[in-house]
This record gives C-alpha cells, structure tokens and sequence, in this order.
C-alpha cells in the first residue's frame, strides 16, 4: 500500500469552521481509504508553541518572496526531506504552492497533490481592507502560489465550476477533479419533528466567524433587512463579539462567539440567513445548513457550487427587499422547520460517504 503526507497550516482544535473542516474531510477520506497507517501529517504551525515576534517579522520578510503565512525556508526543507519517504505529498492549501515547486526542483519521484479552497488571490482580495497596508504583497504572494500549484502538481482540485474557469483563466491550467464541500454526517442520531412549523416570528440565524465577507454580509443584514421586518435573529461565530463591540448598530443583536457545539443552534434556527456578496470556492455553511435540514435565505454566492433548487431549499435573496418579502411572506404562512428536502440534498451530494467515490478516483490517479 502506498502512503501520503498531508501539509496543513495548524492541527485544528474545538470547532472547525470553513477550510478545517474541508481538511479534516479530506485527511479522513485519506484514512479510510489508505489505511490509517499509510497517512501522515505534517503541520507548518504548532498550536503548543507561541509564535515569537521575531518569527512573526520573519514571515513577514519573505511573504515578498512566496512563503505565505509561515511556509519558511527552514520548513520547506524539512518538508522536502520528510517527501523522500512517501509516494504523494497533498497540499491542502495553495498558499503553500512553494512546496510543490521546491519538491519539484529538488527531484521529488512522488506525485504532488493542491487542493484549491478557494482562487487564493480572488479569496484575499476580497477577504483583505482595501487600505491594509502591504494588501497587494499578500495578494500577489497568494496569487503566486496559486500559479505554483497549477504549474507544478500533478493533480489539481477545485470546489466547483467556477474555480475550474477562473484558474484556467488566470493560469492556464484547470482541475482534474472537482470535490464538492463534503462533511461528515452529525446528525444522524437526530431526531427531527417533521410536522413543526416556522414560528410567526421567524427565527432567523446567521453562522460564520468574524472576516470581511462574513461581517459585510451581518452588517448589511442588520441596517437593511432587520429593522423592516418582525423576526428574532442570531448572530454565531468566533470572534463575532469583536465585530457587536465595534459596531452599534450590533448592541441589541444576540451573539455568540465561543460556542460548545453548533447544534442547539442549528435546531433553534427557523431560517439561516447567509446574505453572501463576495468571495471565491464554496460555503461551508451552507452544506453544514443542508446537513441539519434547515430552511435558507441567501444569495447567489451562498448557494454557488450547490446543485440545489434554492426554491425547494428557501428562498434566493440577492436584495434587501427579496429577504424582507420572504421573511414577512413566512411569518405570514409558517413552512416546516425541518426541510426534507436540504436534508436529502445533503445525503445524496454533500456526505462524506458520496464524497469518498470521488477521493478514491483522486487517490487512484495521485497514487498511480
């Protein structure tokens, strides 16, 4: 049996949001499928250990040069050292595309593997504040690497149809595979009450940790929407208490930042709202929606990758006005809670148990 090194940005603890939970799927597929013992992982940060201010300046120095976000030179050696020992090397992130170059000039045998989240130079150009300084130094550092992936893996995969364009747009290479956002099933032991309908005053729950999309999209949500129509919301995500303290128009908003477990959550919510405007790959939360069979409100990058009819699973809401006419609509004639439909859709194309179909065709072909 053949075996595989993983590179991760950190070992990933407590609840996962977004691009964690894409890696863990994507180690366990490795797992399952190879054996346990034919996986490894090889982490670029360790949580134990504090970043000095001085490794913090360092990263910076070569962020110019292609070493994005820690990827030093010290690393990649040691990276290319441990790939002697292992027939592919997955990078889990394009950032790190410097390791599919470095691997290749050093004369790595092995198959190399980039897993795009995320056009990254799209993804940070619209993640980053367009007066940060050295914004275009991260962005082109991103976009770099990207070019790395696609010039020097073997095998390249994307989210959806829409990253497949722009990267062979942008670098003249498409993907060889397209893996959808895919998780694994928490809630099959649920018990869910079929016959419940939306309450007359919806509840309504936004999910995502504090970034530029994410804070636009509660911003925009809280000074457009909400104020015209009678519903509760909720606001869950790391360090969204930061952006309530920052932001006054928040003060009377229920928010949670550091959260047990997401559930009780997801079984409050009548509704989650996910007003998306920007951004590149796909949303986590929208499959984790799908997954607990929730109703959704979103716009079309909430839904984009998707293969669902928004109709059946909510409502597409790219304006103010579509989420103030739905909301009030389904406070006027309340649906089920649990919809049936966001729950088999989950089953039938977001499950781990589908997505293994395809990680056995991408490890067949990495592992050739």
């Amino acid at each position: 049996m053949k075996n595989i090194l993983f590179i991760l940005f950190k070992r990933y603890n407590g609840i996962l949001e977004g691009g964690g939970l894409v890696n863990q799927r994507n180690v366990r597929m490795a797992e399952e499928i190879l054996g346990k013992e034919n996986v490894s992982v090889y982490y670029v940060h360790d949580d134990s250990k504090r970043r000095s201010i001085g490794n913090l300046a360092l990263s910076a120095l070569y962020f110019p040069f292609g070493h994005f976000n820690g990827m030093l030179p010290g690393k990649i050696r040691e990276i290319v050292r441990m790939a002697e020992g292992y027939d592919c090397v997955f990078i889990s992130t394009t950032v790190f595309g410097i390791v599919a170059r470095k691997l290749k000039e050093s004369g790595y045998k092995g198959r190399i593997v980039a897993h795009f989240h995320n056009v990254e130079s799209i993804y940070y150009e619209s993640l980053l504040p367009k007066r940060m300084p050295f914004r275009n130094v991260v962005i082109n550092c991103a976009a770099k690497n990207d070019a790395y992936c696609c010039r020097y893996a073997d095998v390249v995969l994307a989210l959806n149809e829409r990253d497949n364009h722009l990267l062979k747009k942008m670098y003249q290479r498409g993907a060889d595979f397209l893996v959808p956002i895919a998780l694994n099933d928490k809630c099959s032991q649920i018990v869910f009450n079929e016959d419940e309908l939306t309450a007359r005053r919806p509840r309504l729950l936004f999910l995502g940790s504090s970034f530029t999309a994410n804070n636009e999209g509660v911003l925009w949500f809280v000074q457009h929407v909400l104020p015209y129509v009678n519903a509760e919301f909720r606001v869950v995500g790391r360090d969204m208490d930061k952006l309530q303290a920052a932001n006054p128009c928040l003060r009377d908003v229920t928010v949670f930042s550091s959260v047990p477990s997401l559930e009780e959550h997801f079984l409050w919510a009548d509704f989650m709202v996910l007003p998306i405007f920007s951004g590149s790959g796909m949303k986590v939360k929208t499959c984790e929606s799908l997954m607990y069979g929730r109703n959704i409100l979103g716009t079309s990058e909430t839904f984009e990758g998707y293969h669902v009819d928004t109709d059946r699973v909510g409502r597409l809401c790219n304006t103010a006005q579509d989420y103030i006419e739905a909301i009030t609509y389904y406070g006027e004639h309340p649906v089920k809670r649990y919809n049936s439909y966001a729950r088999e859709s989950f089953l039938q194309q977001y499950s781990q148990e589908v997505s293994q179909q395809v990680f056995r065709q991408v490890f067949s072909s990495a592992l050739l």
